[in-house]
């Protein structure tokens, strides 16, 4: 048999937060783990396997539904890997949005930063564009 951990251990062991566990547990993505007659919660080496799966895909910013999904096929080993490439896929296509915005506002940042003569308030220019953003190089932040 194998050994089980109380919540504390198994939190620590994924690298999260015990409300952490309890929230995925609240949510349906790991299952609810055996009990002891004192009601606290045991967790199984496959309850921490799952939950180190769980906090690596939000690592890697997979939304709670796709990781469900994900989940979902990691319990059918058989079946085809499609549906978690399309998955994986998907979340690189956000991931590039999001690198694709986070330019911008670099860019934006940079070019307000530049401009700024450090002088008063009046003539800032930070506060300028901030206050007008008509005033921004792009409007695609």
């Amino acid at each position: 048999m194998t050994e089980l951990v109380p919540i504390g251990l198994a939190a620590k062991a994924a690298g999260c937060k015990v409300q952490t566990v309890r929230y995925y547990e609240q949510i349906g993505i790991l299952p609810e783990p055996v009990r002891t007659q004192g009601n606290q919660r045991l967790y199984s080496e496959t309850d921490l396997q799952r939950l180190t799966f769980i906090r690596h895909a939000r690592e890697l910013g997979f939304p709670l539904p796709a990781i469900r999904d994900l989940l979902s096929l990691a319990d059918d080993p058989k079946q085809s890997c499609e549906a978690a490439d399309a998955i994986a896929h998907e979340q690189l296509e956000q991931v590039v949005r999001r690198i694709t915005h986070l330019q911008a506002l670099k860019q934006e940042l940079e070019h307000m930063i530049t401009r700024c003569s450090g002088g008063s308030i009046a003539d800032c220019r930070v506060i300028e564009v901030l206050g007008d953003h008509s005033e921004c190089i792009s409007g695609r932040h």
